[in-house]
């Protein structure tokens, strides 16, 4: 009963990261007027703001089915770090927290989802003597 506990508790855990890098990836392809101002002011050519949101459509996919879930979390984690980096590059240290957040949510969901991600990575308690 626990272990299906904490599956789910993955699962809903999973939604944020997903719901966030695809309203991302909406806004860039849809050239949202507040997401192209961010781009231009991140000194990136507009021509390659569709591409990018092709990228983090396929992170995301990799990401949502079970077989390929840890590559999507890889993939997902370089992709928003590249995001942390742009915003550092330009000195504003404040917005990497969403990034750095939707990054730290999808490894949580992994590892509450994936049995075999929690046994290589275990959380251990130490007991005192």
């Amino acid at each position: 009963m626990r272990n299906k506990w904490i599956v789910w508790a993955g699962r809903v855990i999973s939604i944020a990261p997903v719901f966030i890098c695809l309203t991302s990836a909406r806004w860039k392809l849809t050239h949202s007027p507040f997401y192209v101002r961010e781009w231009a002011r991140f000194g990136w050519p507009l021509p390659e703001i569709g591409l990018i949101a092709y990228i983090q459509i396929a992170c995301v996919t990799l990401y949502v089915i079970p077989q390929t879930a840890v590559l999507g979390a890889v993939l997902l984690t370089g992709y928003l770090g590249g995001a942390i980096a742009s915003y550092v590059r330009i000195g504003e240290f404040n917005p990497p927290l969403v990034p750095l957040t939707t990054c730290l949510l999808a490894w949580l969901g992994i590892y509450l989802r994936d049995e075999r991600l929690r046994a290589l990575l275990p959380i251990r308690r130490t007991t005192r003597s």
